[in-house]
């Protein structure tokens, strides 16, 4: 009868332990999925329009009517006067950069050692493969929306160039933009390489 009872009283003992195992775990995990990348769309959009900075490489592809090129950038943008961009293919143009800092642009081609300085150049800020000019575009515009899809977060400027921002639901970062010409067909298509985004 004793041994029965210790019987009883160790299996009673484990089971409570299993249960208080599986409890644990099972709190513990839907703890990080909080914590972690269970962000809202809403969350997510938020997250882009409040950019303090990021670094990025992208490729980006220009269609016309005649041609079509393709180039590698490295981007830097930390706030709105300080940006870089620097070319990393084609061969031929490698090395290019632009850095615009306030109001002045400065162009620099390392190849060839060139170096050219532009006071009071504002209106490059507003250069269409820029995050940052996506962004303020998308807050000034009345019919900016944004979309969702199973896996994706689309953020939409509607004017008479269309532009399409496209957000990876699990990581938040930016992974394509498209922007359209006036005919409705794609004239700049830019892919994010590599991308991390900084929120304020």
């Amino acid at each position: 009868m004793k041994s029965k009872e210790k019987k009883i009283i160790i299996a009673c003992f484990s089971i409570c332990l299993i249960i208080i195992i599986v409890l644990f775990c099972y709190f513990y995990m839907v703890k990080n999925l909080k914590i972690g990348n269970n962000k809202s769309s809403q969350e997510v959009v938020e997250n882009i329009l409040n950019m303090k900075s990021y670094d990025a490489v992208i490729e980006v592809e220009v269609k016309s009517n005649k041609n079509q090129n393709k180039y590698v950038i490295k981007q830097i943008y930390d706030g709105e006067n300080n940006n870089i961009q620097e070319v990393i293919e084609p061969s031929n143009i490698k090395g290019v950069k632009i850095t615009k800092t306030e109001n002045q642009l400065k162009l620099e081609n390392t190849k060839l050692n060139l170096v050219s300085i532009f006071d009071d150049y504002q209106y490059l800020s507003e250069n269409h493969l820029d995050l940052n000019s996506f962004i303020n575009e998308y807050k000034q515009n009345d019919n900016s929306k944004y979309v969702e899809t199973q896996n994706e977060i689309i953020m939409e400027i509607n004017s008479k160039i269309e532009k399409s921002l496209y957000i990876d639901r699990k990581t938040g970062e930016p992974t394509k933009l498209e922007i359209e010409d006036t005919n409705k067909r794609t004239a700049v298509y830019i892919l994010y390489r590599e991308v991390n985004v900084n929120s304020k």
